[in-house]
């Protein structure tokens, strides 16, 4: 009996130690597998190019997944696409931290339920909660604050309009600091409980798209089943979120969705991340009658930096995009919106920004406009929309 025990104790030991040394090494060659770059930096554009880049004074992009990845944000890391020193390296004012809680097994454009999740698998390998969608959201809210915590000043975390203008006031300062504020990928994060909105709030949460890749209980997803537009509870959500003044994102919903949420909300709206069907016709991408929907509301589009987003590998592909999208609704309404670690591979990481303009300046946009799309447009929409 007792060399049972033994046996037993020693075998739970090994897989302990197995699971510890898997939680070291296996999350960052699942994240290099998931966020490839198509070209390493540095980056090389033209004198011009690079002193407008240079003279910027605020850069900003309205999605990003790097909290998935348990990624140590303060290091320069040698892959991934966002991290803290090269937010810093680039100028960049404000990034958008997405968070994403669910993803369904053979993930696709078109079609999707959610029967199965990519997520748990990936949270277990992290050593992460993987028993609720909200808790899950809840820690990669803590890790981003605990990076700011961590940073020596140089990041912070934005939560309200005042905290806003305090940092731009500390910015015109000095430069060497940057900031992010959070987002949430498809509103499952909630557990079906409409209390939990007010958590999130509570957790940081700003910006919220009702669905990601599979329908939930708010209603269809653009990759789902169903095409629905918002349930009742759905509306219930969207209706909260318009209380506490959260941003809302309608990346991924359903064309249905959209118009659902246009007919509750008189709010500025936002699309995170997406292409145009104007330059890159799938079912992800927006129409020119929600493009013009958006603007309308006073919201922003931003445009993303993969190729089933734009039809293209490169910057050339993601200027085409912003420039249809500019000439449709006007520069005001166009923003960055690239998509960076969502399990996507672009043309370059956040330091190769600085190619959007090169590409920008060929296409005869203004140094005006250049500055506006960059990130002027989403400083003034936080500004005016920040709770």
């Amino acid at each position: 009996m007792n060399k049972a025990f033994k046996l037993i104790g020693f075998t739970l030991i090994f897989i302990l130690v197995i699971y510890y040394l898997a939680t070291l090494f296996v999350p960052k060659i699942i994240d290099k597998s998931h966020n490839k770059i198509r070209t390493n930096a540095p980056y090389q554009v033209s004198e011009k190019a690079q002193n407008l880049y240079n003279s910027l004074d605020f850069i900003a992009d309205l999605h990003c997944d790097a909290l998935l990845w348990k990624r140590n944000l303060l290091k320069d890391n040698d892959f991934g696409q966002v991290d803290i020193p090269k937010l810093l390296k680039s100028n960049v004012g404000i990034q958008s931290f997405t968070i994403v809680t669910k993803s369904p097994k053979g993930q696709n454009f078109d079609k999707n339920t959610g029967e199965s999740d990519n997520i748990t698998a990936l949270y277990l390998v992290q050593g992460r909660p993987t028993n609720s969608l909200t808790k899950r959201t809840i820690y990669q809210c803590e890790s981003l604050f605990e990076f700011g915590e961590d940073s020596n000043g140089k990041f912070r975390v934005i939560s309200s309009g005042l905290e806003f203008k305090n940092y731009l006031s500390d910015r015109k300062q000095n430069k060497n600091i940057t900031a992010g504020f959070l987002g949430v990928e498809g509103a499952h994060a909630l557990d079906g409980n409409l209390k939990n909105v007010q958590v999130l709030f509570d957790n940081g949460v700003r910006m919220m798209a009702p669905t990601h890749f599979f329908d939930n209980k708010l209603g269809g997803s653009v990759h789902g089943i169903s095409g629905a537009g918002l349930t009742e509870f759905g509306k219930e959500v969207i209706k909260k979120m318009i209380k506490l003044n959260m941003i809302i994102d309608i990346a991924h919903a359903s064309p249905q969705i959209i118009d659902d949420i246009l007919n509750i909300t008189d709010r500025p709206i936002v699309s995170s991340h997406t292409g145009v069907k104007g330059t890159c016709d799938n079912v992800r991408n927006l129409s020119d009658k929600h493009l013009k929907a958006i603007a309308n509301s006073g919201g922003l589009v931003g445009i993303a930096m993969f190729e089933q987003a734009v039809c293209g590998t490169d910057a050339t592909a993601t200027v085409k995009a912003i420039k249809y999208t500019s000439d449709l609704i006007g520069v005001d309404h166009v923003a960055l919106g690239s998509d960076f670690d969502g399990s996507v591979t672009t043309p370059f990481d956040i330091t190769g920004l600085p190619l959007i303009v090169e590409e920008l300046l060929k296409l005869g946009f203004s140094e005006k406009e250049i500055k506006m799309i960059m990130g002027e447009n989403v400083k003034l929409f936080l500004l005016n929309n920040l709770p």
